[in-house]
């Protein structure tokens, strides 16, 4: 099978990507290759782990589902271990966003899979749906609703041809759905219509302005959708999905009664357990929002992530985009950040770190720095932080926003050796280079003068850092010099001296 993926530069040698993701109700992986400018599936695999049932009052997640989940992905990553890091990317979504105390089972997953898990906000999950539904009906013109029906969320969006406009994700899922108002498998009249209910409500807010937006053609991208439409006998690239299949079904699911009773076509058992959790979401959908009708693609969050990943890995990357939306959004000065990265990249360079992830997220939140500035002048840093752990950035997962949120904060005032031994995934061992690098290169470009390009070189130890300058350039900047100054003083109260050399002039202690 082959599908249409934006695939990189056509090459005799072929490219093996793979996507995971992590449902709340079914774990996916697919694997392709590229070669020669096309795209083949090599390998799809699918588990029903139903993890978000194993979601407890307590938002801990029980261990019967941990055993199923782990289990799963040594399996996985039996098939994935021969691909290279950077080849692998691996999403988690709604029950892992909701989780708590799970760093030991991330830890354990991250060993049984052998690739680090990313849990990704519910707007990232949704554009990246967008993105897989976009590859599969790419010929559809015109302004697009796509839906995912997830476990424990559903993600919903209006985009135009390929370019996502309104995107939001809310906690309605087929799991959840099940949980709340068919307890003990029970199916009634008054849980059905309580059901619906719920999702008009939880939709309320957004409805107004999906409607004001329109659209052109309806989209489902699940397997909750996906069984719908089974469920109503129907089958082909022209099926769709209509109120009156909707309320037909629903009729069947509320004589059903019961689950074990519930016998709908060919449905395998892990899907008729969540069928009627699913059709309440879908129903509410179409009652709230209006529609009339929809198609149904084979292609949602996986495949989205492999286009991601394929830009990444070629010459497009979604991160440098969503950087480049929040400097808008925030109205970051962008001349003044690109120079505070620019030497800040390099201080790293000469400091002898210059892996592609390091030096990656030093840019991008040197870019940034200044983004708390829309809220206020004082302390805003800390406001910068704050936008940062929780904005929608696309492309970013979570671990990856509250790295930069970090070195955001970290960039002018005390140097807290805690949050940078707090950073997630292991960071905290180049953490403490990262951070000095941004607050040198927002010291050196203080005067915010767009000529000036500091010609300068670093070193970082255990307990000094020392940095080089061409012979002259500091003397006849005294305000920088005695910013540097002051710099050796926060510096020293984190247990690292501040050493200013010349390129041709011996040691001399910042200060002296």
């Amino acid at each position: 099978m082959s599908y249409r993926l934006k695939s990189p530069e056509a090459s005799t040698d072929p490219l093996t990507v793979a996507a995971v993701d992590l449902g709340s109700n079914s774990f996916h992986m697919i694997v392709v290759e590229f070669q020669g400018g096309r795209s083949r599936v090599v390998d799809r695999l699918k588990e029903s782990v139903r993890l978000a049932g194993g979601l407890q009052a307590d938002g801990r997640l029980d261990p019967v589902a941990c055993d199923r989940a782990l289990a799963c992905l040594r399996r996985f990553g039996e098939r994935l271990k021969p691909l290279p890091g950077a080849h692998v990317r691996v999403v988690g979504t709604n029950t892992l966003r909701q989780a708590r105390s799970i760093e030991s089972f991330l830890e354990q997953a991250h060993q049984a899979l052998g690739h680090p898990i990313e849990i990704i906000y519910g707007v990232e999950e949704a554009r990246l749906i967008y993105a897989g539904v976009v590859e599969d009906l790419n010929a559809s013109p015109g302004r697009r609703l796509v839906i995912d029906i997830g476990g424990g969320s559903t993600e919903i969006v209006i985009g135009n041809e390929d370019v996502p406009q309104l995107v939001e994700s809310v906690p309605l899922g087929a799991v959840t759905q099940m949980s709340r108002f068919f307890p003990s498998e029970a199916i009634t009249k008054s849980g059905w219509d309580a059901a619906v209910l719920d999702v008009q409500v939880v939709l309320e807010p957004i409805v107004r302005a999906y409607r004001a937006s329109g659209w052109d053609i309806a989209i489902g991208a699940s397997g909750s959708i996906k069984s719908i439409l089974r469920a109503g006998g129907l089958d082909g690239p022209d099926a769709e999905i209509t109120p009156p299949l909707l309320k037909k079904l629903g009729k069947q699911v509320r004589k059903a009664g019961k689950l074990d009773k519930l016998s709908i076509g060919d449905m395998a058992d892990d899907r008729r357990a969540i069928f009627p959790g699913g059709l309440a979401v879908l129903t509410g959908l179409f009652e709230a929002l209006g529609i009339t009708s929809m198609r149904v693609s084979d292609k949602a969050l996986r495949e989205g992530v492999i286009a991601d990943l394929i830009g990444r890995l070629s010459a497009h990357d979604s991160r440098d985009d969503g950087v480049a939306a929040a400097a808008d959004t925030y109205r970051v000065d962008r001349e003044h950040g690109l120079q505070v990265a620019d030497t800040a990249v390099r201080l790293l360079a000469s400091a002898g770190l210059a892996d592609t992830a390091p030096r990656q997220l030093l840019r991008w939140s040197a870019m940034l720095h200044e983004i708390g500035l829309a809220i206020a002048h004082r302390a805003y840093h800390k406001h910068g932080e704050y936008l940062l752990a929780n904005a929608d950035l696309r492309g970013f997962s979570q671990a990856d926003q509250r790295l930069m949120a970090t070195l955001v904060r970290l960039h002018r005032g005390r140097l807290r050796r805690e949050l940078i031994d707090a950073m997630p995934g292991g960071w905290g061992d180049i953490g403490l280079a990262l951070a000095v690098c941004l607050r040198l290169a927002v010291i050196l470009h203080r005067g915010r003068d767009p000529q000036i390009m500091p010609s300068v070189a670093l070193t970082i130890t255990d307990d000094c850092v020392e940095l080089v300058f061409d012979e002259g350039w500091l003397d006849s900047r005294p305000l920088t010099r005695a910013d540097l100054d002051r710099e050796s003083e926060r510096l020293a109260q984190a247990g690292l001296s501040l050493k200013i050399d010349t390129a041709e002039s011996g040691d001399q202690a910042a200060g002296s």
